[in-house]
């Protein structure tokens, strides 16, 4: 298991090299004029080239990387062209926000979609299960905004008017300062993300556990006389999962990427603004710096994801 560990990380490594690189590349494939945009638009050619020699930005694009890529195994990213600040700061700022969003979500929308999966597998063609089936086609279709500005409307503004004053409609309190506080301010967010992602979850899993129960294996333990609840959560789910848990490590590494729409209807100065700000601004190492930790999260996500199969099918061997 620690050679199949090693293997993972070196092949992680790898694809965030790839990735470091395309974005570079992209970055000066794309017409831009970072210099002057620094400058203001009176600059002078000789203000212009100031700056771009500042920044490293007049050096063939093969030392800019290069030079970027020494300081990135060091653990410096550069400064954020625009704040002068190092992009480290920026992102040990925006990080904790959108892990917050997404891990906090991830939660509810687990427990909700399998909860909802299972019942409607384990009571097909049921009233129970066109009910769940019907709210997960709802949720899925309902664009992530439209779902975010009918949270604040119903249970902030309304609620505010008339005298219950449970969910902020926005902004974000660090949980070091105020865990209650923090987690009052994130519920409406996690609840949109949740509801949204939970009717994925819904129908995996209720295809999936249709799938299990029609098993010889599952005929027998119930021939056997094991109860019905131990068939369902022993047996079934934990064969039921596999998919389940390969979505889940897709979803949660895509948010910890940043949730831009989300964040930007609550106010939550996550990753997914940063990015949108960055890419408006042109700032090349902030826009490294956030791909960087979205492809990461990506690659970790998957390695864990693997070691689950391990967990929940004997079957599976890491080697």
């Amino acid at each position: 298991m620690t050679g199949y560990l090693i293997r993972r990380l070196i092949q992680g490594a790898f694809v965030l090299w790839l990735v470091s690189v395309a974005v570079f590349a992209l970055f000066f494939l794309v017409p831009n004029n970072v210099g002057r945009t620094l400058a203001g638009r009176q600059a002078t050619p000789r203000t212009i080239a100031l700056v771009e020699h500042r920044l490293g930005l007049d050096q063939p694009v093969w030392k800019q990387y290069l030079t970027f890529l020494n300081r990135a195994l060091h653990g410096d990213l550069g400064y954020d062209y625009y704040h002068q600040v190092p992009v480290t700061h920026v992102l040990s700022q925006a990080l904790p926000i959108t892990v917050s969003l997404a891990l906090g979500a991830a939660v509810l929308w687990m427990l909700l979609g399998v909860f909802s999966g299972v019942v409607s597998a384990v009571h097909p063609r049921s009233f129970a299960d066109r009910s769940l089936t019907g709210f997960a086609l709802f949720f899925y279709s309902m664009p992530s905004f439209l779902l975010g500005i009918m949270m604040i409307y119903l249970l902030y503004y309304r609620l505010t008017l008339a005298g219950v004053t449970w969910f902020p409609a926005g902004d974000y309190v660090p949980f070091s300062q105020d865990p209650s506080s923090w987690a009052q301010h994130m519920i409406l967010p996690w609840f949109t993300l949740a509801l949204l992602l939970a009717a994925t979850y819904t129908r995996l899993t209720r295809s999936s556990m249709l799938d299990v129960l029609g098993e010889d294996y599952i005929r027998t333990a119930r021939a056997k006389g094991v109860t019905e609840r131990r068939v369902i959560y022993r047996h079934a789910l934990r064969s039921a999962l596999t998919p389940v848990v390969t979505q889940f490590g897709i979803d949660v590494g895509q948010l910890i990427g940043g949730v831009v729409v989300v964040e930007t209807v609550f106010s939550l100065p996550g990753l997914g603004k940063t990015a949108v700000d960055a890419i408006g601004q042109q700032d090349l190492p902030v826009i490294i710096g956030v791909v960087l930790i979205a492809s990461a999260a990506v690659v970790i996500a998957n390695i864990i994801v693997d070691f689950a199969y391990a967990a929940l099918d004997p079957r599976v061997r890491l080697a």
